[in-house]
């Protein structure tokens, strides 16, 4: 099982950017991609961003595509979503999520699941 911590959301103006942070622990750590999804009131759950366990593959979401990057640091167990040019339409509430497949989460499914943090893009 893997815990999961989000930081940095808050109030950002339209075309401003913003970095959300993770911080992972448990065991078997490298075993574990890691990602975002993201929810908005009366809106389906979304897939924003992933990495992978290892080798740092990661897939975008076609609505963060160009707009994002995700990066993980396995020393410090934090990643990172780096997000710019944001829209009103980003706002959400961000999960950091776990799970030991990638595939798995680009499905929306997840092992874990931290609180979240809001993101809110006034325009």
């Amino acid at each position: 099982q893997v815990t999961l911590v989000e930081s940095g959301g808050g109030l950002v103006q339209s075309g401003g950017s913003l970095r959300l942070s993770c911080a992972f622990s448990g065991r078997n750590l490298n075993w574990y991609a890691i990602g975002w999804h993201r929810q908005a009131p009366g809106k389906a759950r979304e897939g924003v961003a992933f990495i992978s366990a290892t080798d740092q593959t990661t897939i975008y979401g076609d609505s963060v595509k160009g707009r994002s990057t995700i990066s993980r640091d396995n020393v410090k167990n934090m990643v990172y979503l780096q997000m710019s040019d944001l829209k009103p339409e980003d706002t959400a509430v961000y999960y950091c999520v776990a799970s030991r497949s990638l595939y798995d989460l680009r499905q929306l499914e997840a092992e874990s699941r931290g609180q979240g943090t809001q993101v809110t893009v006034s325009s």
